[in-house]
């Protein structure tokens, strides 16, 4: 089954991902049910969550339901099996030298990808992406020799790539879609309302190279769920805690500022986001995360699924849509991941320094490093 406009993915209610309260096994179970039921028929799931529960929650949460009435989208990379974790890093990267050779690649996605796919309860996915890899895992051709394997293997249907989990990373993708055209069919980005930089840099490439992109985060950390205002209170552990100090009240401000055109149409601020998200012509998904915020007074989680299950089939005007980029615009906000020009020193999982094809990238797409690529300010 091909993507569809909705997607939810299994870091939503707080299980696996620290955001907002995390909900019981019964509700978690529930509202992957109520996604579906409700229209939304992608889905996605990454081994690394929680060792693997995510798949076997979502195997049941799915159970049930026709095999060929949802898209199934899984994402391994992360070696959970013999890797360790290392500390707040996480695991390795299956392709980090500690763990294994090239020659092993193939043989480990092999595996990694079976195993998902007996936990979930099924025989192949529609789509598997390769997850927050390492410079290696951008541009590797033994590593997309082991992930074309796996659809010669009718593993899966389509392949392709989910950086992150920070921003970043724009001209690693686009030498992914150029080095492997043909064969990375989907990727997944942070791109929004709010986040339109440094995302948008990968908008045209994907266009030209017939990737399809899925935007996730389009709620930018929740703000448009409508629930979280200034003095908001997260609770204990919640990663958005690690935002830089006043994040939610700029946020905020800046979102009042689009209010208008989602009260033009009847819509709620979510799904004014995502209509602005899949205005842009590569992007053929948007994957907000669902988050049950604390306190009694806050939106329930089945609500905001209701939200993005009733996305309206409507398009924003070209003016409405630069009006948005443009309030929202966060060019420079941050230091970004991947290969950049501040990057100096020995390469790390997830970042390194910018490569001489790195820099033909930027040229070839207009792109210029040290001014489009570097902090500017805070957000």
């Amino acid at each position: 089954m091909e993507l569809t406009r909705t997607a939810y993915g299994t870091w939503s209610g707080g299980r696996y991902m620290h955001f907002g309260e995390a909900l019981s096994e019964e509700r978690y179970l529930a509202c992957i049910r109520r996604a579906y039921e409700k229209g939304i028929r992608t889905f996605m799931t990454a081994d690394v969550y929680s060792n693997g529960e995510a798949d076997t929650m979502l195997g049941r949460a799915l159970q049930g339901f026709p095999r060929d009435s949802y898209c199934l989208i899984g994402i391994i990379g992360h070696d959970i099996y013999p890797g360790k974790r290392d500390g707040a890093k996480g695991f390795l990267r299956f392709t980090d030298p500690r763990l294994r050779k090239p020659d092993q690649y193939a043989g480990y996605l092999r595996m990694a990808a079976e195993k998902s796919l007996e936990r979930i309860g099924t025989d192949r996915f529609d789509a598997l992406l390769l997850h927050n890899p390492d410079s290696i895992g951008y541009s590797d051709d033994t590593a997309w020799k082991g992930m074309e394997a796996l659809k010669t293997a009718k593993l899966t249907s389509r392949l392709g790539i989910a950086p992150g989990p920070a921003n970043g990373f724009s001209l690693d993708i686009i030498q992914c879609f150029e080095r492997f055209s043909g064969l990375v069919d989907e990727a997944m980005i942070i791109l929004g309302p709010m986040e339109p930089w440094p995302g948008g840099y990968v908008l045209p490439a994907a266009e030209k190279n017939g990737v399809k992109l899925i935007a996730r985060v389009v709620d930018y950390g929740g703000l448009f769920h409508d629930d979280v205002k200034p003095g908001h209170e997260f609770g204990h552990g919640d990663h958005r805690t690690f935002r830089p100090a006043g994040w939610v009240e700029a946020g905020n401000a800046k979102i009042e500022q689009m209010r208008p055109i989602a009260e033009k149409y009847g819509i709620t601020l979510l799904q004014l986001a995502c209509l602005w998200t899949l205005s842009q012509t590569a992007v053929k998904s948007v994957i907000p995360t669902h988050i049950q915020e604390v306190g009694a007074s806050s939106k329930p989680i089945e609500a905001k699924i209701d939200e993005l299950a009733a996305l309206p089939d409507l398009k924003l005007t070209a003016d409405e849509c630069e009006t948005i980029r443009r309030i929202g615009d966060n060019k420079g906000c941050m230091h970004l991941k991947g290969g950049h020009p501040e990057f100096t020193g020995e390469a790390q999982p997830d970042q390194w320094p910018l490569t001489p094809e790195l820099e033909a990238v930027a040229q070839r797409w207009g792109v210029d490093p040290k001014r489009d690529l570097t902090y500017a300010h805070a957000a």
